[in-house]
């Protein structure tokens, strides 16, 4: 049971995201219009009240962070705008940071291959992208055949594109990772 209030979790947040976790009045709808609410162990209101509570530890250690898709539908629904996305989105940069063991393995191993795509070429070639998580992740072949009916169909390239601003790609993701 939690019976005290620790605000360096919410300052921390706020901090960061520029988002106010107390101003959540628990009504739910971020909850309901989740996606993913089915396979989340906190639901996102849950989430704006442990905050609130400074659990920092629960949170950074649940599934739910993970899960979250950062589709927005939770911010487009919050009564109050806060963007409730970018709460998930900065309490799992909080768990990469102070290594804390991902509840979910292979989601933040895809994030790093996917940023790690973006920031070699600009943007997203799916066969590098799904090449280099699934050889990390070392499930090889569980999708193998959805790739060769997407290749028969011309829907994936094999040779990936680079944009022209690839250096400019570069250079942010060089400034914000100091």
């Amino acid at each position: 049971m939690i019976n005290t209030l620790d605000t360096g979790l919410e300052r921390e947040i706020e901090r960061r995201s520029g988002e106010k976790p107390r101003l959540c009045f628990q009504c739910g709808k971020c909850s309901t219009g989740c996606l993913f609410n089915f396979a989340m162990d906190i639901l996102p209101h849950q989430v704006m009240k442990l905050a609130q509570y400074g659990q920092k530890e629960r949170l950074l250690a649940s599934h739910t962070i993970w899960i979250c898709a950062s589709c927005e539908t939770c911010t487009a629904r919050c009564p109050n705008d806060i963007d409730v996305a970018r709460v998930m989105d900065t309490l799992r940069a909080m768990a990469l940071e102070e290594g804390v063991k991902p509840a979910e393995r292979n989601i933040p191993l895809f994030h790093r291959c996917f940023l790690g795509n973006i920031q070699a070429t600009g943007r997203i070639s799916e066969p590098v992208l799904m090449g280099a998580y699934k050889s990390l992740s070392g499930d090889l072949l569980s999708d193998i055949g959805l790739a060769v009916e997407m290749l028969k169909k011309g829907k994936i390239k094999l040779i990936p594109s680079v944009v022209r601003g690839n250096r400019e790609v570069r250079r942010i993701f060089k400034e914000t990772k100091s």
